[in-house]
Parts: structure tokens; sequence; C-alpha cells
């Protein structure tokens, strides 16, 4: 009785499954006032059979959730927090990564192929000519994307293609295919004994194989893959219940919340109006522009190589909302590459203090196309380049140009969503690991010539899948109307550049025209590249 009486009383908490392409994370909420009470962490090992081949395992993904779960449940007990308030869990997951399991064994039939890997090219290339005039943008029109190495539906083609386990699968009616969220979700609600097999429809979304005009499967997409229909999860909305957890510290909480990592950032940042963005700085680098709903009008399709995505639709009688997408592959993951492969740096945190002590990459450029370019190119034959190297370059310098490619990057696909909505982003919100870099981020509102507004609590794609779990029918702990969300705390970073590219106001050293490396992107896969000034 003395230690239940002494629990700290917090009203209903959420939480979330942060799984991302290079950790997994459990986050608590207060339901109320969004507060993060606590959370743990896992990293994720990646492996790389081949060159351009990129793996994880489904079991350590599993695996990491649950560990996730049982420390986090542990340091809230420690804080005299009871458990038995956690009303709801949502999932938010890297998006595109492609898992094929056997329904009765509940056994992944290979390791999840991850959205960065390149394998598909020669596949892409195929379908590409068999198109008329050869045009990637083929099944736009229905899907909001290009055929690409990026979406599952080339990686589910792969597997069923190379994979005897999975043809078999498939042909004796076991095999199951999901992304991450559906491979979660299915495992936390029974697996093989009654599991749910569904997905979201921002998940769905990035397949291939979902029409985002009838929001649900679509048969000629499925035709044209030569992908059976009986192998896709159930389309559901982004709140709702979807089954309850049937084990661990957590068993008979409902799971209500499903989001695609960029969308549930595009929550977490109460991006609900219409033309606002946010810019998520993980692995990959991703800026998402809510284009509204399309009651009266079409999805805006883009112009300018950005893709047009679904951005959430938070209950199954709600209104799906739209939003521009610029995706660039690698932005955090170049830092991973400066540890792992040139170990020139120890920790990420490294990074900023070799970068700042030179202040400039002195001429010195880097592009990180290691899979290939993505918006708005999608050239994945394009290869990563440092060039401009002099006696004088080293890694304080490269580590300067790591974070500028990363800047100009963002600059590229914010001009290509500028030019498209025909009305200029005036700020941008970020997020993401890499915003507690401070240098990056004034680098980026100098790169932008915008200011670029950073919440003090940098979790925002948990906080976008507990309010959407929060909010789910049935469950109602998390009100997301506009006057009862939590004001947001932030940072700005006002950009010290001059316009007309003559300098920084205060970090002279830095000097630079804004748009110097957009033209080398632009060139990065032509013969005369280095003749751009």
């Amino acid at each position: 009785m003395a230690a239940s009486s002494s629990r700290v009383m917090l009203g209903p908490l959420v939480a979330a499954i942060d799984q991302g392409t290079s950790s997994t994370r459990f986050l608590v909420f207060n339901a109320k006032t969004a507060e993060l009470l606590s959370h743990h962490q896992v990293e994720i090992n990646q492996s790389f059979p081949k060159e351009g081949w990129v793996e994880e395992d489904p079991k350590e993904i599993l695996q990491s959730v649950y560990e996730c779960m049982e420390r986090t449940c542990e340091k809230l007990t420690q804080l005299n927090v009871d458990i038995s308030n956690i009303k709801a869990i949502g999932v938010t997951n890297q998006r595109e990564t492609t898992l094929v399991w056997d329904k009765e064994t509940g056994e992944a039939l290979y390791n999840a192929i991850v959205w960065l890997d390149l394998r598909t090219q020669s596949t892409v290339e195929r379908l590409i000519n068999k198109t008329p005039g050869r045009n990637k943008n083929h099944l736009k029109h229905k899907t909001g994307l290009p055929i690409s190495t990026y979406f599952s539906a080339v990686k589910l083609r792969w597997l069923m293609d190379n994979v005897d386990e999975v043809a078999e699968a498939v042909l004796t009616h076991r095999a199951m295919f999901g992304t991450v969220d559906s491979w979660l979700i299915w495992c936390l609600t029974g697996g093989k004994s009654g599991g749910v097999h569904c997905t979201d429809v921002t998940n769905a979304s990035r397949t291939m194989l979902f029409n985002i005009h009838t929001l649900d499967w679509d048969p000629e997409l499925c035709k044209y893959f030569d992908i059976p229909m009986e192998i896709l999860p159930k389309v559901r909305s982004s709140s709702e219940i979807y089954g309850l957890m049937k084990s661990g510290c957590l068993s008979g909480i409902p799971i209500s919340g499903c989001l695609g990592d960029q969308s549930a950032a595009l929550v977490g940042q109460m991006c609900f109006q219409e033309g606002q963005a946010k810019n998520t700085y993980g692995t990959g680098c991703f800026l998402l522009r809510n284009t509204g709903t399309a009651c009266l009008l079409k999805p805006v399709m883009s112009e300018h190589g950005l893709l047009t995505t679904v951005a959430y639709k938070l209950g199954r009688d709600k209104p799906a909302c739209y939003a521009l997408e610029g995706s660039v592959a690698i932005a955090g993951a170049v830092v991973r590459w400066l540890k792992d492969n040139l170990g020139i740096i120890q920790t990420s945190t490294e990074l900023e203090k070799l970068a700042a002590s030179v202040g400039t990459s002195y001429g010195c450029y880097f592009v990180p196309a290691f899979s290939g370019l993505y918006a708005p190119y999608w050239e994945p034959s394009a290869r990563g380049i440092i060039c401009g190297l002099t006696q004088f370059t080293n890694k304080s310098h490269l580590a300067f140009a790591a974070l500028e490619a990363v800047c100009f990057q963002t600059r590229e696909i914010l001009d290509a969503m500028n030019q498209d909505s025909g009305i200029p982003l005036t700020q941008l919100q970020v997020d993401g690991g890499m915003t507690s870099n401070r240098l990056l981020m004034q680098l980026q509102a100098d790169i932008l010539c915008i200011p670029v507004v950073k919440p003090s609590m940098p979790e925002t794609t948990a906080l976008g899948a507990a309010m959407a779990a929060g909010a789910a029918e049935g469950v109602s702990v998390w009100s997301l109307r506009p006057e009862d969300l939590s004001e947001v705390t932030s940072e700005k970073f006002e950009p010290q550049i001059n316009p007309e590219g003559k300098g920084h106001v205060k970090h002279s050293k830095r000097c630079r025209k804004p748009d110097g490396m957009a033209y080398r992107c632009r060139m990065l896969w032509q013969p005369c590249w280095l003749s751009v000034p």
C-alpha cells in the first residue's frame, strides 16, 4: 500500500514505438501536456552483403522493440509512475523497408530490405524501358511516385524473383508482405496466433501498389508488378484501434496509431494547416509540406521532381490529408560513413567540433550520393563524390563539407517545393537527430536564407505517433483540436548571410554563394560538371 500511495499521478499516458533505420526507441508521453516522461533506445545493426545492398534482421527489429518497452517500463516504475496509466501505443517506422514472412511459422523469410537498398536498379531500368517514352513517371498519376529503387514494390518483386523461400510461400498462400509497421503490429498482436495484418495509408502510399485517390491497393498496379493482392496487409487509417498487445509488460494495451516516420513528424510538429512544412534530419532528410485534403481538388502533383504522398488520415471517417515531399537519401548516414568507413571521428558529436574548428570547407565539396540521388533528380546511377581537394584540405574541412552537403540538398528540395506551391516558405520547422548540431542548423538557415525553427522537445516523430494513438476512437485521451494542442517552445536560427551571396553578416569565414553546391549536385552525373563555376 505504501508503495502504491507514493506513485506519481499524471493522468493518461500514451506510448510510441519509433522504429527507425538506425535505432528503435520506445517513448511515453503525458497525453494532457505532451511531456516526454521516459524512453529507451537500442541501436539496430545494418548489413551490407554486396555493394549497394542494405539489410536488417527482422528478429532483431522485433526484439529491440520488446527490449525498449521493458526498459522504459522499468524506468517509469523507478520514477513511481504507474504503467497502468498507459492507455494506448502508437507505431511509427522507417518507410518502404520491405519484409515477407510466413504466416504459419511466424518467421521472416529473408532479411528486411532497407529503403536505401539499390539491388533493384536493373529491375527499375527494365520497368522504365517498357513504359511509353521510357517515362519513370508512368505510374505517378496513381501513386504520386516515380518508378524508383526507393519504393517497396520493386523490393518485393526482387524477393519473389530471387528468394526461393519467398516464391514458395507465395505459391502456397503462406506469404505475408509488409513494411516495418505491418511486421511489428502483426507480431505484437499475436503473430501466427491471430496477429492483425494491417498497415496505414501513409505507409501504403510508399509502396507503388497503392492508389492515393481511392486510398486502397490498386489491382492494375499489382498486375503491373505481378504481385498477388492476397499477400498485402489491410489498409487502415492512421488513428484507430488495430488490435491489443498480446505479450510483455503492456499486454492488453491497444495499438491505435500508425504513421510512417515522416508523416508522424509532420503531425508531431503540428503541421495541420495547408502550407505548413517540416524537415526531418535522420538517416536521410525529408521535407514535407501539407497540401491539404482532396475534397474538391485532386492531390497536388509535383512538376519539379517531388513526391505526392498521403500525410495522414486521423480516423476511419476523417479525410486523408496529402503532402508534397522532397526525399534525400543521405543526411545523418554521412556522419556514420565518416565514423565507420573513414574513421575520422569516433562519435557523431565530434563532427560539429571538427567543422567548427575551421568554419569553412575551403573549396571542398562533398556530394554523398551513396544510394544515387533522390529528389529532385531520381537518378539511381549517381554516385558520391568529393572534389576541390588541395594539399591544405584536412579532415576538418571534409567535416564542414559534409554538413554543407546536407544543407545544400535541403536547399534543392526547398527550391523545388517553392516552385510547385508558388508560395515560398518563410521559415522551416526542423526535427531529427542531426538538429542537435547547432552549426548545421545555422548553416541551414544561412543557405536557405530563411529562419530555421527547432522545437525544444526533439522527439516529434514519436510524439506524432502518440498523438494519433491517443486520439483514436475508443481511446480518446488526446485531443487534436487546435485549441487543445500544447504550445511548442522552440529555438530559432536566423540567417546570417547576405541573400545576394556577398557573405555572412557575422561568419565571414563561411562566405559562399548559397546555391553553389546546387549547381554541382545538378551536374554530378554529367561529364562536364567540373566546368560549372
